[in-house]
């Protein structure tokens, strides 16, 4: 989609410092954080619903396992953290491009 923020960013065509990067995602600070640490991971391909992708589970996997491992390398990972994906308008979802979010720094409260 030639003006989606995350294609753009994913392309280098507009700034925004990734923290991490590989064939399948990258990751970035979120604009707007919920929490102290509030992370997106964002495929490079633009994927608007899980639901309009065949290979799906490709690319979760890599969002996931960045998500992990990115958690793991910055210490996160015995404090605990939130990964969320909200799907569509009435989710909450902002940006239309499939992104996962990490969230940590405080207690998270809700969600069972």
């Amino acid at each position: 989609m030639n003006d989606c923020i995350f294609c753009l960013i994913s392309k280098g065509e507009v700034n925004s410092k990734k923290l991490f990067s590989n064939d399948f995602c990258f990751v970035i600070e979120d604009i707007a954080p919920k929490a102290p640490l509030h992370l997106l991971i964002i495929p490079h391909k633009h994927i608007l619903r899980l639901s309009d992708f065949e290979d799906v589970a490709i690319i979760l996997g890599s969002m996931f396992d960045a998500a992990v491992n990115y958690a793991k390398n910055i210490g996160i990972a015995d404090d605990g953290y939130r990964l969320v994906i909200n799907q569509g308008e009435n989710s909450g979802q902002e940006v239309p491009h499939l992104h996962l979010h990490l969230l940590s720094g405080r207690k998270l409260l809700g969600m069972g």
